[in-house]
């Protein structure tokens, strides 16, 4: 509750900073009003056109995210067993982890034109997060916890499913969130540089064309919205079940050790 109370005081905050910066403005062409805001905000709700630029934008996102979780963690997964394979990959990740998003961008753009490039990009800049986090998560497993599994199952897939995966979800969680408000940004930024049609991008590229700031501040605090709604879904991930496991392999080991003794 306490938690709740704070957030809920800093929203207020921010909130009111608006207003205060708005009354001193005094010019719409500038700074919107919280109340134009916010029925703009509204009206993306019920236009067609709209909708059909936020579905699109979310359906990248998640072919992106998707495609990018699956390779970092089957590649990280790889790298954490095999050092060869881990040296062979830096150089790509480290690359890519500090190059500017700006000139991938404009590289994207010139080699594959404005339909591919906002999902390249977004690839390109969630999937050094996901292989790092699964590496390092790898990497840090307490060995006798898995031998404590080997004793029972030796599988690749039963080892997956019940004791490597809930032993790096914490590794997992942190890596969908810090990919999920990247990959929101990265996103919209190669959406509003390439101009793709149907697009959240493309549309705050037309709202400032036709110089509506509320409509442009409306589609940047939805895209604050569906952050958030992302981190809460991904804080609900199904994959953190699992953690019951990785629990019963800890008391597994601690009986053997028991009985060792």
């Amino acid at each position: 509750m306490k938690k709740t109370g704070i957030t809920i005081l800093s929203i207020f905050s921010i909130f009111l900073v608006w207003v205060v910066a708005y009354s001193t403005v005094s010019n719409p062409m500038l700074l919107p009003s919280p109340y134009a805001v916010v029925k703009a905000f509204l009206l993306l709700f019920v236009s067609k056109a709209s909708l059909t630029v936020i579905l699109m934008s979310l359906l990248r996102l998640i072919a992106a995210m998707l495609v990018a979780f699956i390779l970092g963690f089957v590649l990280g997964f790889w790298s954490g067993f095999k050092k060869n394979v881990a040296l062979y990959l830096r150089p790509f990740v480290t690359v890519l982890r500090t190059i500017p998003v700006i000139s991938i961008v404009v590289i994207l753009l010139i080699l594959f034109g404005f339909k591919l490039t906002p999902y390249i990009i977004t690839f390109l800049m969630i999937f050094p997060i996901i292989y790092q986090s699964v590496y390092d998560g790898i990497l840090g497993i307490d060995s006798e916890l898995v031998d404590v599994y080997k004793l029972e199952d030796n599988r690749l897939i039963t080892g997956l499913k019940y004791c490597y995966i809930p032993l790096i979800n914490q590794s997992i969680k942190t890596a969908l969130l810090q990919s999920a408000g990247l990959g929101i940004k990265v996103l919209v930024m190669a959406e509003y540089l390439s101009q793709t049609k149907s697009s959240i991008g493309n549309a705050l590229y037309l709202a400032k064309v036709n110089l509506e700031y509320d409509h442009v501040f409306a589609w940047t605090l939805f895209l604050i919205f569906l952050a958030v709604i992302l981190e809460i879904l991904i804080e609900r991930y199904t994959i953190l079940r699992l953690k019951g496991t990785s629990l019963e392999l800890s008391k597994q080991k601690s009986s053997d050790q028991k009985s060792e003794e």
